[in-house]
C-alpha cells in the first residue's frame, strides 16, 4: 500500500526537478556542458606545450601547439585536404552501413535460436576481440590493394560488435514484459519487431557506438596499409608526412581524426541519452 501511496509523490519530485531544469537559462545549461571538455583541451594543450618547452625533444620531431595549429588552418585552404576528409568520411559511412545492416541480422538471428547461440556466439565475441589489422594481409590477398580490401576489413571490425548489442538487448529485456507480450497475442516475428528490439534499443544503441569506434580504427589501419593511386586519403596524408618528416602535419592530420572521432561520438551519445530518457532511465551527462 505505501509503495502505491508514493507514486504520485515521485512523480511530483521528478515534475518538480524537470521544471527547476527548465528554469535554469539556456545559455547556463550550455556553458555548464562545455566548460569541462573545455577545461581538459587547455590542459591537454598545456601539458603538449611544457613538453616542447622542455626539449625533451627537437622542435621539429614535435612542434608546439601553436605551429600544428597554424598547420591545420593552413590546410583548411587546400582542396585536396577536403577531398581526403571526403573519402575517408564516405569510406566510413559505407563500411558501418554495411556492419549494421549485417550485425543486426545476425544479433537478430543468435538471440532467436539457441543453436545458432551455441555455433557461434563465442565466434562472434573472438572476432570482436581480435585486432582489424590481423585481417588485412588476407584482404589483401584476396581483393588486392582495393576498395573492397579496406572495406572487407571495416565491416569485420564493427559487425561482432553491432551483434553482440543486438543479442545482449535481447538477453536483459525483462521475462514479465516477455508474458505480457504472449498474453496480448505476440509471437514470433511479430514479437521481435513490437517487443523485443524496441526493449533492447539502449544496448543495440551502445553496440552501434562501439561498432562505430571498431569501424574508424579498421578503417585508419586500412588506409595506412592499403594506400590507392589517385584516392588521397586521412589515412595517405598520415603517410606523406611521415615519409617527408613533416611533423606539424602529421600531428594535424592526427587532430582531424580526433575531431572527427569525438563528433561522432558526441552524436551516439546523444541519440543514446534521449533513449534512454524515453524509457525514464537516466541520463549520462557528458
Amino acid at each position: 500500500m505505501s509503495e502505491y501511496a508514493t507514486r504520485p509523490q515521485k512523480r511530483a519530485t521528478a515534475g518538480t526537478e524537470r521544471g527547476a531544469q527548465l528554469a535554469v537559462p539556456r545559455g547556463k545549461r550550455l556553458w555548464d556542458r562545455t566548460w569541462p571538455p573545455l577545461l581538459a583541451v587547455i590542459i591537454a594543450l598545456l601539458i603538449w606545450q611544457i613538453v616542447v618547452l622542455s626539449g625533451w625533444r627537437p622542435e621539429y620531431v614535435l612542434p608546439a601547439p601553436l605551429t600544428v595549429g597554424q598547420t591545420l588552418v593552413g590546410q583548411f585552404g587546400e582542396p585536396k585536404f577536403w577531398l581526403a576528409v571526403a573519402t575517408t568520411l564516405n569510406r566510413a559511412l559505407v563500411g558501418f552501413a554495411i556492419s549494421v545492416l549485417l550485425g543486426s541480422a545476425i544479433g537478430i538471428a543468435v538471440s532467436r535460436s539457441r543453436v545458432l547461440r551455441s555455433a557461434i556466439g563465442s565466434l562472434i565475441t573472438g572476432l570482436q576481440t581480435m585486432p582489424s589489422i590481423a585481417w588485412f594481409p588476407l584482404a589483401i590477398l584476396l581483393f588486392g590493394l582495393s576498395e573492397q580490401a579496406i572495406a572487407f576489413v571495416v565491416v569485420l571490425g564493427a559487425a561482432p560488435s553491432i551483434a553482440n548489442g543486438v543479442v545482449s538487448g535481447v538477453d536483459d529485456v525483462s521475462p514479465q514484459l516477455q508474458r505480457v507480450a504472449q498474453v496480448l497475442g505476440a509471437k514470433g516475428m511479430s514479437m521481435y519487431r513490437h517487443v523485443m528490439i524496441p526493449a533492447a534499443l539502449p544496448s543495440y544503441v551502445a553496440g552501434l557506438k562501439q561498432g562505430w569506434a571498431f569501424a574508424w580504427r579498421s578503417l585508419m589501419a586500412g588506409e595506412l596499409l592499403v594506400i590507392i593511386a589517385s584516392r588521397p586519403s586521412l589515412g595517405v596524408q598520415l603517410q606523406f608526412f611521415r615519409e617527408f618528416a613533416n611533423a606539424p602535419g602529421l600531428l594535424s592530420i592526427m587532430l582531424v581524426i580526433l575531431l572527427i572521432g569525438v563528433l561522432v561520438d558526441s552524436i551516439f551519445s546523444s541519440v543514446a541519452n534521449g533513449v534512454r530518457s524515453r524509457r525514464g532511465m537516466g541520463v549520462v551527462r557528458l
